[in-house]
């Protein structure tokens, strides 16, 4: 009976141990082939690889995930990132992100496009909102043929500071509440801020007359702030981007697992050599 005992109180004492330190290694096993990966793209390309890549990971207790956007940590672990770069070192910036904080992402932004050397931004799936503030600071934009980026357009609260500047204009000044005035107030400047923002960062790439063309487009609520805008109309917009991704870039993304769930997966498929290994 004692061995009995033991034998159970030695299964429950590994059960509590696989529940608890089980996700920390394996994402710990994440890391490090992440890394070996990184290693592999930035010696074939000549670059300094730095990843900002948001996304639901099972690293907590119990596997818990949580979710990303972009904010000060990201943008201080990035402008440290560029910072140790060498000035004559390329740059190559993986973006896999829903958006975040406006300051967090236009210091990345600025970073990026003040480095002296060539910078790139990567964008396999989406890249939106703040996301697509970083790659328009880039020399270089390449997406995915399915991949898309999105409108700059300011959000006041939950609602985009276009619609809110419509909605008084329709209304008229005097039927709002005042609250409606100062949230007006606020739309207002904030779309001037990141109008003035992307001109900053468009500028010396396409000219004042085409930067500002863009700056309208992406700020002024032509679209809801999720819409995708894929290469074709990223192209007649007038951005240059191109749709050469490395292999490697893919491989990487399967290294940032979604969570798993009880429920069975809704998408697999057979596997099949890369364009690489061919």
């Amino acid at each position: 009976m004692q061995d009995a005992g033991f034998v159970g109180s030695l299964i429950w004492w590994l059960l509590i141990f696989y529940l608890v330190l089980g996700p920390q290694l394996q994402h710990r096993s994440l890391q490090a082939a992440r890394q070996k990966l990184l290693r592999k793209l930035g010696e074939r390309r000549g670059s300094k690889v730095i990843t900002l890549i948001h996304r639901q990971e099972s690293i907590g207790l119990f596997g818990i995930p949580f979710y990303r956007f972009i904010d000060v940590d990201d943008s201080e672990q990035v402008l440290r990132a560029i910072r140790s770069t060498p000035e004559d070192k390329p740059i190559d910036l993986i973006v896999h992100t829903p958006g975040g904080l406006v300051l967090a992402a236009s210091q990345i932004a600025r970073a990026v496009k003040e480095h002296p050397a060539k910078t790139t931004v990567i964008v396999p799936h989406y890249a939106m909102s703040g996301g697509t503030l970083i790659a328009l600071a880039a020399d270089e934009i390449l997406m995915d043929p399915n991949a898309v980026l999105g409108p700059v357009d300011p959000q006041i609260r939950e609602f985009p500071a276009p619609s809110i500047l419509k909605a008084v204009e329709q209304k008229g000044a005097d039927k709002v509440k005042d609250e409606t005035l100062i949230m007006a107030d606020l739309a207002n400047k904030a779309i001037s801020q990141i109008q003035n923002l992307v001109l900053e960062l468009l500028r010396d790439k396409y000219g004042e007359e085409k930067a500002e063309e863009l700056a309208r487009a992406l700020t002024e609520g032509r679209w809801t702030h999720d819409f995708p805008i894929t290469c074709d109309v990223a192209s007649q917009l007038g951005l240059r981007v191109s749709t050469s991704v490395p292999e490697e870039v893919y491989a990487l993304m399967e290294l940032y697992p979604q969570p798993i769930t009880k429920r069975q997966p809704s998408v697999e498929f057979s596997p099949t050599p890369s364009r690489q290994q061919k």
